[in-house]
């Protein structure tokens, strides 16, 4: 079984961590995506919140579940049996940064790392901007998922 897991903070879950997951559920037979959970980390949205977001916005994929985890990622991958990381990528400083991480998992563990560039259409889109907006109570609903939005 091909399962793999799609690390993030997800504060909030954006259109284009949207894009990313469904472009790849034809890849693999189950996608986790797993919300990070990093006690040093200032969240905008509480955790019940962000996973409630998720759960909503794929209430009718069967193929993805949603989790939290603390500590390394490639830990929790080996915990729940995944092989592979999904990561999107929407511009050149993401790949940089993404690669280093890759490689670095790579040499500590056999799970693989699969990109997926964003889609044109949510490239720009990203949660540091989405929380500036709602910061600003600006209208986000051209970023997010509807639940997200509607909050």
């Amino acid at each position: 079984m091909k399962i793999a897991i799609f690390p993030g903070s997800f504060d909030p879950i954006t259109n284009g961590h949207v894009d990313i997951i469904e472009r790849a559920l034809p890849l693999f037979d189950k996608i986790i995506i797993a919300i990070g959970v990093n006690s040093d980390k200032r969240y905008m949205f509480p955790l019940e919140q962000r996973k409630q977001f998720i759960l909503n916005t794929f209430k009718n994929e069967a193929k993805i579940s949603v989790d939290t985890y603390q500590g390394l990622t490639i830990d929790y991958c080996k915990k729940i049996g995944a092989n592979f990381i999904l990561r999107g990528l929407r511009n050149p400083a993401d790949f940089e940064f993404e690669k280093a991480i890759a490689h670095t998992n790579r040499e500590l563990s056999q799970i693989e790392t699969i990109f997926l560039l964003t889609s044109a259409q949510t490239s720009f889109i990203s949660s540091s901007i989405v929380r500036d907006i709602l910061k600003y109570e600006g209208d986000v609903s051209k970023f997010v998922p509807s639940c997200v939005s509607a909050k």
